[in-house]
């Protein structure tokens, strides 16, 4: 099909919402920031979004900060928020620990906020491989020889993997760093085991968690961010709506040939914000 004279791949692919949800989830690497500065127009969208009667979530898989930390990041950025407006990959590692290997005895290839997270939840930290029920895998700035070694000898005696998300990498402004899925392929390569489970989005603990957290009905909300496979799917999942923001890894070009369809394509999140948005909260009554 030949292309309208001055139209861009990216306006022939976008496709805003016509209407008000009860419920946004939002990614927010890529999606409600980038690095340290937000993305254009985010915070106003935000803020159109509360005012019309939304609730609005934020759904990371970057298991490196807190939520309280998330919280105090978006409020300084100039989106107001507490912790429990944030649902993080370490709430759906919680989730699914307590239901398969409640107080199990973990060793953790991670930075120091996984093992925390994981103490406060009732579980041994240990640092012998041989001691351990699960290994916990997740993205570790830190990871090195000896955390592998570790990993290796632990899954050798039996201990099962579980990793906090299936991220290849992280979005940053200069390029993006090696994400959870890097740590846990070499463990994978290493010790000839598949993790028993790859948590975060888009996996039904993550759907479940920022769901709760919402507090509205699946048709009435919408997960926005800026993968296909984890941000989309998990919408899939959830069975919600799924809005694609080409802020971040998704490219045009990528939504020809994905099999993961998104039933929005926006710019920014401005994009979400319909022209009636002040005008009628009809939509949520």
């Amino acid at each position: 099909m030949r292309r309208a004279a001055g139209r861009s791949p990216t306006a022939e692919v976008l496709r805003r919402p016509d209407r008000l949800y009860a419920g946004y989830a939002l990614d927010l690497d890529g999606t409600v920031y980038l690095d340290d500065a937000l993305l254009p127009g985010a915070a106003g969208a935000i803020t159109a979004l509360r005012d019309a009667g939304s609730r609005v979530v934020f759904v990371t898989n970057n298991p490196l900060r807190s939520k309280a930390d998330y919280a105090a990041r978006l409020t300084r950025l100039g989106v107001a928020a507490s912790a429990d407006d944030v649902v993080t990959a370490l709430d759906s590692l919680v989730l699914y620990l307590a239901g398969r290997h409640r107080g199990a005895p973990v060793l953790t290839v991670s930075e120091p906020l996984v093992a925390e997270t994981l103490r406060a939840a009732g579980h041994p930290v240990v640092t012998r491989p041989e001691e351990a029920g699960v290994v916990v895998v997740s993205f570790d700035r830190t990871f090195d020889y000896a955390k592998l070694h570790a990993a290796f000898r632990a899954v050798r005696a039996g201990a099962v993997i579980v990793a906090t998300n299936p991220d290849p990498y992280c979005p940053t402004a200069d390029g993006g760093l090696p994400d959870c899925a890097a740590m846990l392929a070499a463990v994978e390569a290493c010790t000839g085991e598949q993790a028993e489970a790859v948590l975060g989005k888009p996996g039904e603990h993550m759907a479940a968690a920022f769901l709760h957290r919402l507090g509205v009905p699946a048709c009435d909300a919408v997960m926005v961010g800026d993968r296909l496979l984890t941000d989309i799917a998990m919408a899939v999942t959830a069975g919600t709506a799924g809005a694609v923001t080409l802020t971040g890894v998704t490219t045009p070009a990528d939504l020809l040939h994905s099999a993961v369809r998104p039933d929005y394509v926006i710019n920014g999140l401005p994009d979400l914000v319909p022209s009636s948005a002040g005008a009628s909260n009809q939509e949520f009554k």
